[in-house]
């Protein structure tokens, strides 16, 4: 026998019903299942022999302790099994999974394709099966007994242990299981179903109660060694005194040893708590700041695997099922969320192929260096007429990139913009050049006609009777115009009253132009003309500061009209801009748009607001009705990437389009410029300020072209910029008060019954003829009546 098995830890607090242990100040969570039917005798023996050392050599179990175990046997016994539906995402919809709850942890496998699991009555022995699909498919597979001898690999696994269980509140065969990095939405066969394996789950679950922080930081009780029975055992076997004090003695430093252990060991844990506790007061913020880094960079691994994703998608669907899974089992969707969005990624991937028509192409405005507007990869079926469509323009030489900046650059901060204005009024205070870019918000209308190829391909389906066609490039076109905000971070010049632009770009087949109309509230309006269609508009926002961001709610309505008489019009939806004080901006587009036309069909598009922890934002979900509301197409995709159509209702409910071969593609985003800037621009963006050759001569002196402050804010003459920007401030507070005195837009006037500025005409007139004597020089000196004015 060995000397321990005689000693017994006594607390100062002990009673014969509540033996203490120098582990008191740990509570440990009780074996699982498996474990405890296993080895309860032993482990009770043991216990019994180290703790209270009695004489008695059976086993005995708190009775709480039995009533567990046996309420956890009847429900569980060896083993629970059976068929769940488990949602994968809104491409795939409800998916059966065999799934096996054992040892505490819940696993699942497929049951079809080229990696599913045998289950048949040999493999599910002794487990309790649940559901009468569950059953039937066991019955299917009996005459298969072969039972393989590799080990079945799960599709993922949920320990309980860390894992929370909620029962659906709008289905009631619905549950889900969440591990706080990663939820799992189930559904059972019946409700009967659903409630067995909620019991099943919520007993293996029960195993691991949750220790309270007074439980865990509860002090340690101190603990006497009692050495009685030791004594009297070497006494039996003749030791002598001294040496039965030093044992004693040898005893009591041990255990007081391991107790000094126990308590450092809690000391670290309790460290570690706090620590876990500060990182989840900063886990937002930290999110918020990093979430800007982390979709460039999905942005840039999107865009290097976008030539892989062409080779994969010849694969079959099946292939890349797996990684879906692992991946679509981290998006958490909760019950209440009746929007339904695609997850973009996973469809592209899970694609067999893009079957092409009309419509199935990619252009790339300004995509080669070397060629013209537009750089075509079609497929070898695209028709060749409407393949042409938008692109044969005549090639212009255009910029490529920004000038090279003259002084350094400036880091956009509001640190930057107080210290600049340390000891000024605040009401006086003129925002540094520095958040700027060298873009006015006329131009920034322009840049919405970077696809205008878009327009040109829904003439053309117009003109062949396909209206179907031409609603569904109206729809990707509106969509393209938000593709160009992805990353811009700086704002725009705010035009001054009267200034104007103007964009002739015979290469892209349109000619642009645009005034400001009004100073307060401030209003932009513009007109296009292409080929075969005039668009035309006014904007105005109304902003909401909400400390860490703003929203912009745009006010306005955009139309276009084809030359056969259909019209469309729309609005546009909400942005907002996010970490404004702190972390690095970006900006999001979200809510309803309605595409309204006046013939046979509209469009509605769901811009979804991103999350903190969404990985794939910027989604964009809509559909085309007839005028019976009969949905006739589905669009998907993301506004600053591309879109897709498939032709019929396609509801993301799991029924029907498994290989999702009946996609077409719509647009593609342009790729980004050769010579990146710190601003961000596009390709076309680049050349929206550029003055070509003999082009100044013919500009009216409103055109933003010539805005000192905007041009030296191109060239990095940040300096001057700034000077002048202060400047022209100052002009522009005349802005209210002409306009209060009658002022009138010289070239749009509004429209008494739509409320809407409409274009009068006799720009590009006044532009053949170098007639501008009816614009002033709005950028020039400030006249000294007014500045005196100004001053009183």
């Amino acid at each position: 026998m060995h000397p321990f098995c005689c000693v017994s830890a006594v607390s100062d607090h002990s009673s014969p019903a509540n033996p203490a242990t120098p582990f008191a100040g740990l509570a440990m969570p009780p074996l699982p299942a498996a474990a405890r039917s296993d080895s309860a005798l032993r482990h009770g023996q043991a216990h019994h022999c180290v703790i209270n050392g009695g004489d008695s050599g059976r086993a005995s179990l708190p009775p709480a302790a039995v009533a567990v175990d046996v309420r956890i046997n009847d429900l569980v016994g060896n083993g629970i099994s059976g068929i769940l539906h488990k949602w994968v995402n809104y491409g795939k919809g409800w998916r059966p999974r065999w799934f096996v709850l054992q040892d505490g942890v819940l696993s699942y496998y497929k049951i079809h394709g080229p990696d599913k699991i045998l289950v048949n009555s040999e493999t599910e022995k002794g487990s309790k099966v649940i559901g009468d699909e569950s059953t039937r498919f066991i019955s299917r597979n009996r005459s298969s007994n072969h039972v393989s001898n590799h080990r079945r690999k799960p599709v993922g696994e949920i320990h309980l242990k860390v894992s929370t269980i909620r029962e659906s509140r709008s289905d009631d065969k619905r549950f889900s299981v969440f591990t706080g990095t990663k939820r799992l939405h189930l559904r059972a066969e019946t409700r009967e179903d659903r409630v067995a394996w909620m019991e099943a789950l919520q007993a293996v679950k029960d195993m691991f109660p949750r220790i309270s922080n007074s439980e865990l930081m509860a002090p340690v009780d101190n603990v006497a060694v009692s050495t009685e029975k030791l004594r009297r055992r070497l006494v039996e076997e003749g030791v002598s005194e001294a040496a039965l004090q030093d044992s004693e003695q040898i005893m009591r430093n041990e255990y007081a040893a391991l107790q000094n252990q126990l308590l450092l060991l809690k000391q670290k844990q309790v460290t570690l708590i706090d620590t876990l506790r500060q990182l989840e007061t900063e886990k937002v913020d930290l999110e918020n700041t990093v979430v800007d880094e982390s979709q460039r960079q999905l942005n840039d691994q999107e865009a290097s695997s976008r030539l892989r994703q062409e080779k994969s998608s010849e694969a079959s669907a099946s292939e890349s099922e797996d990684d879906n899974e692992r991946n679509d089992a981290a998006e958490e969707e909760t019950d209440d969320d009746d929007a339904a969005f695609f997850d973009t990624r996973d469809f592209l991937s899970s694609s067999n192929s893009f079957k092409s028509n009309g419509s199935d192409f990619r252009v790339s405005s300004f995509s080669s260096d070397d060629e013209g507007l537009y750089a075509v990869e079609s497929e070898e079926d695209v028709d060749p007429s409407i393949r042409s469509v938008g692109t044969n323009y005549p090639y212009v030489k255009r910029r490529k990139k920004l000038p090279d900046p003259v002084e350094k650059e400036k880091g956009v901060s509001l640190w930057s913009m107080i210290k600049d204005n340390i000891g000024k009024d605040l009401t006086k205070v003129c925002l540094p050049v520095y958040f700027n870019e060298p873009l006015s918000s006329l131009q920034k209308c322009c840049e919405e006609m970077e696809y205008s190829y878009l327009l040109d391909r829904a003439y053309e389906w117009g003109r062949r009777g396909n209206s179907l066609m031409r609603i569904l490039n109206v729809a990707a076109f509106a969509i393209s115009a938000y593709a160009s905000t992805e990353g811009r971070i700086c704002k725009p010049f705010n035009p001054l009253l009267g200034e104007t632009y103007e964009a002739d770009f015979p290469d892209k087949g349109f000619r642009f132009f645009s005034e400001k109309v009004s100073h307060h509230p401030m209003i932009v309006a513009c007109h296009c003309e292409g080929t075969g269609w005039k668009f035309w508009g006014d904007s105005n926002l109304k902003s909401k500061f909400w400390g860490r961001s703003i929203q912009l709610d745009p006010v306005g309505i955009l139309t276009l009209e084809f030359d056969d008489g259909e019209v469309f019009q729309w609005s546009k939806v909400t942005t907002s801009i996010y970490n404004l004080i702190l972390g690095k901006l970006y900006c999001d587009h979200y809510g309803t748009m309605r595409i309204q036309g006046n013939q046979d069909y509209s469009c509605k598009l769901k811009f979804k607001e991103q999350s903190i922890i969404d990985r794939n934002p910027h989604q964009v979900h809509g559909i085309v009705q007839d005028r019976n509301g009969k949905t006739l197409s589905t669009l998907l995709g993301k506004w600053d990437d591309s879109m897709h159509y498939i032709n019929g209702d396609y509801s993301g409910k799991g029924k029907g389009y498994e290989s999702m071969s009946d996609a077409h593609l719509l647009w593609k985003r342009s790729r980004p410029p050769k010579f990146p800037t710190r601003y961000n621009f596009t390709r076309f963006a680049i050349t929206l300020n550029e003055l070509t050759p003999g082009l100044k001569e013919k500009l009216p002196p409103t055109d933003s072209r010539l805005r000192p402050d905007q041009r030296h804010l191109e060239n990095g003459e940040y300096e001057m910029a700034n000077s002048e920007k202060l400047r022209l401030e100052q002009r522009q507070r005349q802005a209210r008060k002409m306009q209060e005195s009658g002022w009138e837009p010289r070239w749009f006037a509004r429209d008494k019954a739509s409320g809407t500025y409409r274009y009068l005409g006799g720009y590009w007139e006044a532009r053949k003829q170098g007639n501008w004597n009816a614009c002033p020089d709005i950028f020039g000196q400030i006249p000294s009546e007014h500045i005196s004015d100004e001053g009183q």
